[in-house]
């Protein structure tokens, strides 16, 4: 006589070795998400730190914007304004801002010259004065409360022209001065906006 096997039984050790495996893959597949889950929080909070200090690094300008012109020719020689951190800013290092001139004929990038006695050459820019500032003069980092008086050379884009300054610090977003060349030009001009 033939014996007869049945496979149909599933005995307890097997019951439990089939839970463990399935256990096993849950929290394998769980910590898998969960890390993701976390590598994408830190790195959402890299970018928002990132922006908060791009952000607070920005400067404004304090006052007016005065034109320097040539009465005799009629031309726009240069623009004086004042600076200061925003509220909450950063400090920013005035030597390392980057400043642009833009109108429909140019379109440079100014060098800054340190020696602000002398006379100020074209494509150059330069601090004229220090508000607020127990700093030395070498300390060219402009601090919260603190102004400085910029100096920015134009060439000559005529009367009743528009013309950009760009001043772009180190750090933070760009800070663009659009004026118009008055229509007829006296030594010193306020320049509306």
């Amino acid at each position: 006589m033939k014996r007869q096997f049945n496979d149909n039984a599933f005995t307890g050790l097997e019951a439990a070795i089939v839970l463990i495996a399935f256990i096993v893959v849950a929290a394998v597949f769980s910590y898998v998400v969960l890390g993701a889950g976390f590598f994408t929080t830190q790195k959402s909070q890299e970018v928002v730190h990132t922006g908060v200090s791009q952000a607070s690094s920005s400067m404004e300008i304090v006052g007016y914007v005065y034109g320097i012109g040539d009465k005799t020719n009629q031309q726009l020689t240069s623009i004086k304004f004042a600076v200061a951190n925003t509220a909450g800013g950063t400090a920013i290092d005035i030597k390392q801002m980057v400043i642009t001139y833009v109108d429909e004929d140019h379109h440079d990038v100014l060098q800054y010259q340190s020696n602000a006695t002398s006379t100020l050459g074209t494509g150059n820019w330069t601090v004229t004065a220090r508000y607020n500032s127990d700093d030395s003069a070498a300390d060219m980092l402009l601090e919260p409360g603190e102004q400085f008086e910029l100096q920015v050379a134009v060439p000559n884009p005529g009367v009743n022209k528009a013309f950009s300054v760009n001043l772009q610090p180190a750090a933070g977003a760009v800070f663009p001065i659009h004026k118009t060349v008055p229509p007829a030009v006296e030594p010193y001009n306020l320049l509306p906006p």
